[in-house]
């Protein structure tokens, strides 16, 4: 059997009623089957997901193993690739044609490039979708603090869905904590940017579905899934900590790496534990510079007004107060019409309403 340019690596659990959209997205795309090996890593569904991946035999590869979480399945799955190149997809999401067309051209022009990237759109129950895509082609590696920034500013272009690695890389990086039963994905991505070349290509190729199984969606305001998702962001910090100080990594550049998720797990347990008025007000003004640093003046004034409340409210009910502002109609007007959410300056939007 010949050896294939590109394994698509689909790690996926329960995910009986969204695998074959994935599977059938890579299926169709404009690139030779006889490059293209397709690996599904079944991470112990209970429901029938495997049934249905067992249709596409022999074409598609099942591997079955005990429920462990996306590090577990990166570990199962990726030994098992054959590809010179590894394209993950996540089993409720699916690709547009001419991915992996597009991705493998940019790897055979830019020898340099271990890790390739690009825009999405996410896709929500009731149709509606949102679109973002870099306005340019970006292209950086972590060498220095500046490169740092532009890491944290791209790495939402990174995500499982999106990721394609030369297999050398990710031998470089080796197994992943098996703690991180999701953010499995950042990992990779952030400990290949200090190995080669990440490129983001400014097209969407990925289709994210939101739907109730995602294990991360917190917007309902579950404790048990914010404190969950705040456990394994500081498992990912540690981990990420340990593999930056052994590759000797500066500490300015490690920091600047670590704080985005950092402040993230900071910013979940305050929601979830409480915490005094001014741990809120610290952690939101690191929010603001961290992922917020080029807002305009508005947005930032804003985000000081709304800070008032904190000021007097311990964490959790300030935040609580937030998410049942967040809700009514009115304050979505205003901030759709008067205030919409900062989109960074390297990013273009575009949103289209339910059908």
């Amino acid at each position: 059997m010949s050896i294939p340019l590109i394994t698509v690596l689909i790690d996926t659990y329960n995910h009986q009623f969204f695998i074959e959209d994935s599977i059938n997205s890579v299926l169709k795309q404009d690139f030779p089957a006889s490059e293209t090996e397709i690996l599904v890593v079944d991470d112990g569904s209970t429901d029938g997901t495997a049934e249905v991946v067992r249709k596409f035999a022999p074409r598609v590869r099942l591997l079955r193993k005990i429920n462990g979480g996306q590090a577990s399945a990166f570990n199962a799955g990726i030994p098992e690739a054959r590809g010179e190149i590894v394209a993950f997809l996540d089993g409720d999401d699916w690709w547009a044609p001419g991915k992996l067309t597009a991705v493998t051209e940019a790897f055979g022009a830019h020898a340099d490039v271990g890790l390739i990237g690009h825009g999405v759109t996410e896709v929500y129950p009731d149709g509606r979708q949102r679109t973002e895509v870099p306005c340019e082609v970006s292209r950086f590696r972590i060498t220095s603090t500046e490169e740092a920034k532009t890491f944290r500013m791209q790495r939402g272009f990174l995500g499982t869905s999106r990721m394609v690695y030369r297999r050398e890389i990710l031998s470089r990086i080796g197994r992943v904590p098996e703690s991180l039963k999701f953010e499995a994905d950042e990992y990779l991505f952030t400990l290949a940017g200090l190995f080669a070349d990440v490129m983001i290509l400014p097209e969407s190729f990925t289709f994210y579905r939101l739907h109730d199984g995602n294990l991360f969606q917190l917007t309902s305001g579950d404790a048990q899934a914010t404190r969950r998702k705040q456990q394994i962001l500081v498992a990912l910090a540690q981990s990420l900590q340990e593999k930056l100080k052994q590759s000797g990594i500066p500490f300015e550049i490690a920091r600047t790496i670590l704080e985005c998720v950092e402040v993230e797990a900071d910013l979940l347990r305050l929601v979830v534990d409480s915490g005094f008025p001014w741990e809120t007000v610290s952690t939101e003004l690191r929010i603001m510079r961290v992922f917020h640093g080029d807002a305009s003046i508005w947005q930032h004034l804003f985000s000081c007004v709304r800070l008032i409340p904190a000021l007097m409210l311990p964490a959790s009910t300030y935040y609580r107060w937030r998410r049942q502002l967040s809700l009514l109609a009115f304050y979505q007007k205003c901030r759709r019409n008067l205030l919409p959410f900062p989109v960074p300056s390297h990013v273009e939007r575009r949103e289209k309403l339910a059908p």
